[in-house]
Formats: structure tokens, sequence, C-alpha cells
């Protein structure tokens, strides 16, 4: 009789601390559906919309869920996810190119996407520069070409949107469009958020910046420009005759975990993987070229 007490109480035990171990592990789970906990991320511009939409969606299969996503361009969001302020720092470029290498060691990268950036005009300018050469952009993002004329155009003052130090998208950009030039800063306007920078340009004639594809998407308020006469798009990035893109990055600070993790391998999943392309973003698998 005592012998069958004693296996009894092992086995009540034994069931308890399963239990123990399945509620203590509930925050932490890492599947796509079932998730809970709070995710914070801050960073790039241009993967904000993605981050966004696909907070959505995760949020409906894991209600329990609390996302909470913010801009503030890639150098802010590297350094967040560094100091430890933000569970997720996005990035349009690596971290090596905004930390310092110890800190930039520290993080785990987590390609989620391909995204294409594209020089934008007003459409005052649209039916005379549909495509400008690669140098003529550089002579005009540097400060030398000044005036439309000089490239084509009307004879109409060149005013630059530019961006931020701290904006990936400009280092992108620079890197990939300008040969690694740098901006010029006289008679030129700034701004790291994209919306703001596309209004700017549809405001003022003379404008030119530059977004992402994925803030073009059904946005008719500026007309974009061709770079040696290829068209900026998915078709010509994926094929690589469009120069100007870069892989979109989600870094966490070690492995990702839990909810994070989750939410991060919910983006790179095959479901959501339609979702890219219809807002404008490249799916990675799909590149002829790599960098």
């Amino acid at each position: 009789m005592r012998t069958w007490k004693r296996l009894t109480a092992i086995l009540i035990a034994g069931v308890m601390t399963m239990s123990f171990v399945a509620c203590g592990n509930s925050d932490t789970n890492a599947d796509s559906s079932g998730a809970s906990g709070t995710i914070t991320g801050s960073g790039s511009s241009a993967l904000l919309p993605l981050a966004q939409d696909a907070a959505e969606a995760f949020k409906e299969k894991n209600p329990d869920v609390s996302i909470t996503l913010n801009a503030g361009g890639s150098g802010t969001g590297l350094k967040q996810v560094s100091d430890g302020t933000v569970d997720i720092g996005n990035s349009d470029v690596a971290a090596e190119e905004k930390l310092e290498p110890d800190k930039a060691a520290e993080l785990v990268d987590h390609k989620v996407c391909v995204v294409t950036m594209a020089p934008v005009i007003n459409h005052d300018l649209a039916a005379d520069i549909k495509s400008l050469t690669k140098q003529q952009l550089i002579d005009i993002f540097t400060g030398k070409v000044t005036n439309w004329k000089e490239v084509g155009g009307p004879d109409e003052e060149i005013l630059l949107i530019t961006r931020p130090e701290t904006s990936g998208t400009r280092a992108l950009f620079q890197e990939y469009a300008l040969d690694g030039n740098e901006e010029a800063t006289n008679s030129s306007l700034e701004t790291d958020d994209s919306g703001t920078l596309i209004q700017s340009v549809a405001d003022n004639k003379g404008a030119i910046g530059y977004v992402a594809l994925s803030y073009l998407t059904n946005n008719d308020k500026v007309s974009t420009v061709a770079i040696d006469g290829v068209e900026p798009s998915l078709e010509n990035t994926y094929n690589g005759t469009y120069p100007v893109w870069g892989y979109e990055h989600m870094y966490t600070k070690g492995e990702a975990t839990g909810a994070v993790k989750a939410y991060i391998d919910y983006i790179m999943s095959d479901e959501y993987s339609a979702k890219l392309e219809e807002q404008g973003y490249g799916v990675t698998s799909k590149m002829t070229v790599e960098r």
C-alpha cells in the first residue's frame, strides 16, 4: 500500500513539474501562433510599412502579443537595439556601417527582404525628365548641377529633399546611386520621414528626393526617374539591371527568442512572402545577384 502511495506521489509531482514548465514557457512560445508577450522595434522608415503590416497580421494569430514600432532612421534603430531599449533594430544597411565593431558583433542579423530605392521628382518635371545617368544624379545630389536645364529639364532651380546622416535609406542611396559621394547640404530640405519627403517633393517645383518603392505603391503624388534608362522596379531589381537596392535587416541583440522570434519568423515565412511584393518589397530568394 505504501508503495502505491509513493508511486502516486511521484506521478503527481511529475505532472505538476510538467505543468509548471509549460506555464513558464507560455510567454516565450516561438510558434507562428499562440505567442504572447511584448515586442518593440525602431529604425528604418523604409521598412516600417512592412513591419506594421506584418504586425497586424501576426497579432490576428497572436492576440496576446503587444507590438510597438517606430521609425527614426536605421542608425537610431541599431543604437537602440544595441543599448537594449528595443527588441528589434530595423535597418537598411549592415550594422557595421552604423555601430562600432564590438557593438555590431553583439547583434544577430535577420535579412527579411529586399528594398529598392527610387529617385522621385515633382510632377512638373516629369514631361522632360524621365531618366538620368548615374553621373547626372551624382552631379545633382552633390550640388554640382543646380538647375534642371543642365540635364535636359526646364529652367528651374533644383531643390534637394535629403535625409539625415542617421538614415539607412541615405546610406544605401549614397552607396549605390551616388557611388559613395556625399550629398550637398546647401539649399536642401531634410527629413527622415518618407511620407513627409514625398509630400515635400510634391509641393515644391524643381524638387527631387528618393524613397523606397514601398512608399510608391498606390501613390501618384510624385514621379519616379529611371537611372541610365532602367526603371526602378522589382523586376529590374531581381534581374540585376537596376542598381539601387539593398537588404532590409531586422537586428536583435543575441538570438531572437519568444514572441520576437515568432514575429520575425512569420515575416520570413512562405505564408507572408506574397504580401512582401504587394507592398513593393522584394523576396530575397528571387534575387539573381547578391551583395
